[in-house]
């Protein structure tokens, strides 16, 4: 990416994880901070796409992002909203984190992503860094978090 933003511009690390569900404090952190007016500008035109919408696919939510948006926006706490998403939607079992989350944290490792994060490594310099191989662990490189 171009240049660092401040640290209190950006969202958590795409692995974290609430309830054992990796990514959805991100995406609720990216909602807030784009509601507040904070949010990175470079990660404001993938709002609600890419890992967003498959989040809220994956949740069944019939809402869709405007509605989790909507709810994130009345506040509570991540496990609140992850408990709202789960009414609204389907509730989550082991296997459904399980599967969830190896999905969510290799993406771009030998996948349909791959290309992307070869192009953003490129892109912010890190093309000779082998041991990035998927875009969880770019972002946290990009946005240092991870060296």
């Amino acid at each position: 990416m171009s240049s660092k933003p401040d640290p209190a511009l950006l969202p958590c690390s795409p692995l974290q994880q609430v309830n054992g569900f990796a990514y959805f404090p991100r995406m609720l952190a990216k909602i807030r901070l784009a509601e507040q007016g904070n949010l990175w500008e470079e990660l404001q035109a993938n709002l609600g796409k890419g890992q967003d919408a498959w989040c809220v696919e994956f949740l069944h939510l019939p809402t869709g992002y405007e509605g989790l948006k909507s709810r994130v926006l009345q506040g509570g706490s991540d496990e609140e909203i992850l408990d709202w998403c789960q009414s609204q939607g389907r509730p989550l079992n082991d296997t459904d984190r399980l599967v969830w989350n190896a999905f969510v944290t290799k993406l771009g490792w030998n996948d349909h992503l791959a290309a992307i994060l070869s192009r953003r490594k490129e892109e912010s310099g890190l093309a000779n860094r082998t041991d990035i191989l998927t875009l969880p662990h770019y972002i946290d490189v990009d946005e240092g978090r991870a060296s």
